[in-house]
């Protein structure tokens, strides 16, 4: 497994093909940081869907509110969904959107983000200064290459567990 150097700020990400270490970026976006391990800690992200992904671009997940159901209908609201939690202000940087970053997902409103990421599949840099970048895929990058893609896929692949390394 990849060095862990801070565990306070390293999330573990349990998928189907194995886990994915990703690094959070406190001095960057210490919100977005702040955000992600709250819902690690509370098992939000456990269980909850790759609702859209799209191959050559991105990983979208993090729905917490409908992206643990396993019904059909619900399935398809994947992505209108966040947490009980009040919306993030935007933490844009000057980090580029490189393969393997993690950016909050939004709606047209910059200061819209809640509980839901993206994990880019290659450099997007097009959406540099536009989407909050907290973290980034220090190892395991080949599990989430691997993820089932579609807007929604038929059977999406899912988060089996989200934890703060320190806990583990």
């Amino acid at each position: 497994m990849a060095e862990i150097k801070d565990p306070e700020n390293t999330i573990l990400m349990e998928l189907k093909g194995g886990t994915v270490v990703i690094e959070l970026l406190p001095d960057v976006a210490p919100k977005h940081t702040e955000r992600m391990k709250a819902l690690a800690r509370a098992g939000a992200y456990d269980n909850v869907c790759f609702h859209r992904v799209i191959d050559g671009f991105m990983a979208q997940t993090g729905d917490v509110e409908h992206g643990d159901m396993e019904d059909g209908f619900n399935l398809r609201r994947a992505g209108t969904g966040g947490s009980e939690h009040p919306d993030l202000p935007a933490e844009f940087s000057k980090l580029p959107h490189d393969r393997g970053t993690l950016g909050a997902a939004r709606s047209q409103n910059p200061n819209s983000a809640n509980s839901q990421f993206f994990i880019n599949f290659k450099d997007n840099h097009f959406l540099n200064g536009q989407y909050t970048v907290y973290g980034r895929v220090i190892e395991g990058m080949e599990h989430v290459d691997a993820i089932t893609k579609g807007e929604p896929p038929a059977n999406p692949d899912r988060m089996v567990s989200v934890k703060v390394a320190a806990d583990a």
